[in-house]
C-alpha cells in the first residue's frame, strides 16, 4: 500500500500549498504582508504542474484498478474522473485571475475570489478521495493488485523526480515555496525568486 503513503503525502503537500496562498490572501488584504506576485505564481503553478498534472495522473492509475474489481463507489469514481479531465478548466481560470492581479494590482479581490473558488473545491474534491474512493481501494484491491500499482507509482516518482534535469524537481520547489511564504505556515516573509 506505498501507493496510499504517496497519495496521502502529496494531499498534505498540496493542501499546505493552499493553505499558505489563504493566509497570504487574508495578510494582504488585512494590510499585513505586501503581495509578493512571484511567489503566488510559482505556488499557482505547482498546483497545475504538480497536482493537476502528476498527482491525479497516478491517482487514476489506482481508480482504474479498483473500477476492475467493483461497481461499489461507480458515481464517486465518475465524479472524481470529470474533475481530473475538467483540470485544465480551472488551473485556466485561477491563472487568468493572477495574471490580471499581477498587470493591475486594484484586481486582487478577482483573484483572492477566484483562488477560494479552487482551493473550496480542491478541498471537496479530496474529501470526496478520501472519505469515498481510498477505503473502496483498501477494501478491493488485491495483493497482486498493490504490487503492480506500487511499482507503477515508484517509476513514475522516478522518471519525474527532476533529479535528472528533464523534469521539474517538485520537492525542491516545495521547499523554496515553504522557504518563502511568511510565518508561521512558512520560514519567510522573503522574495521568491526564480
Amino acid at each position: 500500500m506505498q501507493a496510499l503513503h504517496i497519495i496521502g503525502e502529496e494531499h498534505q503537500s498540496l493542501a499546505g500549498i493552499l493553505h499558505a496562498i489563504r493566509f497570504m490572501l487574508k495578510a494582504v488584504s488585512a494590510g499585513q504582508l505586501e503581495a509578493d506576485l512571484k511567489l503566488f505564481q510559482a505556488m499557482v503553478h505547482y498546483l497545475d504542474a504538480y497536482a493537476e498534472k502528476r498527482h491525479h495522473p497516478k491517482e487514476d492509475l489506482l481508480f482504474r484498478r479498483l473500477q476492475l474489481r467493483t461497481t461499489e463507489g461507480a458515481e464517486a469514481l465518475a465524479k472524481l474522473g470529470a474533475q481530473h479531465a475538467d483540470a485544465p478548466l480551472r488551473m485556466a481560470a485561477l491563472e487568468q485571475a493572477l495574471a490580471g492581479f499581477v498587470a493591475d494590482p486594484g484586481r486582487f479581490d478577482d483573484f483572492a475570489r477566484a483562488f477560494e473558488r479552487y482551493a473550496e473545491f480542491y478541498r471537496e474534491h479530496m474529501m470526496l478521495e478520501e472519505d469515498i474512493v481510498l477505503p473502496l481501494v483498501r477494501k478491493y484491491l488485491t495483493e497482486a493488485d498493490w504490487v503492480a500499482v506500487n511499482r507503477d507509482f515508484l517509476a513514475e516518482m522516478a522518471t519525474n523526480s527532476g533529479q535528472d534535469g528533464a523534469t521539474e524537481n517538485f520537492s525542491a520547489l516545495f521547499s523554496r515555496l515553504v522557504d518563502c511564504a511568511p510565518a508561521p505556515i512558512g520560514f519567510g516573509p522573503r522574495p521568491f525568486s526564480n
